[in-house]
């Protein structure tokens, strides 16, 4: 690619993550390779799975367990900022066309990172590389940095009747 762009999905509504990886299998299926860093997450959901179909993606998580119940912990900042050393060395390399750096904003929202050590992440990137950052609470700062931004509004959600996430469609 002649120029890479900032991308940023944010907002309340649902969607963030799987259009990013949306986004990977098109990227993978035109023949660009694809690494995902995924923040505040350890669990191995199933669109976590398309490492079993494509060979040219790395998914890596920097997360300790589920933290919409508890505190942040040393642990957490920790992980996050070892993620984040990480993504820089992906983003300066040449391995990858595409970099989604997922639940980045959310890491930020929870005072996990620092907002000038992530957009100094951003400017740093190789200019040829596509990049997309997702998660609710996405700061202005990132905002006015980023080419492209989606805010995904939730309208109406089956949640709120009482569905749980369901297998292959919702995780």
């Amino acid at each position: 690619m002649e120029k890479g762009y900032i991308h940023i999905y944010t907002g309340d509504g649902k969607g963030k993550t799987t259009a990013a990886f949306g986004l990977a299998v098109r990227a993978l299926c035109a023949g660009k390779s694809v690494y995902i860093g995924q923040f505040v997450k350890s669990m191995q959901y199933n669109e976590t799975r398309v490492t079993e179909k494509f060979d040219r993606i790395r998914i890596e998580q920097f997360g300790n367990g589920c933290m919409l119940t508890r505190e942040a912990v040393e642990d957490d900042v920790r992980m996050a900022h070892e993620g984040l050393v990480r993504c820089k060395e992906i983003l300066l390399s040449d391995e990858y066309d595409l970099v989604i750096l997922d639940e980045l904003t959310i890491a930020l929202f929870l005072g996990l990172l620092e907002s000038d050590e992530v957009l100094n992440l951003l400017r740093s990137k190789r200019p040829e590389t596509e990049v997309v950052v997702t998660g609710r609470y996405a700061s202005q700062e990132l905002i006015d940095i980023a080419d492209l931004v989606t805010d995904m509004r939730e309208v109406k959600h089956y949640y709120t009747q009482g569905v749980l996430s369901r297998d292959g469609i919702d995780r």
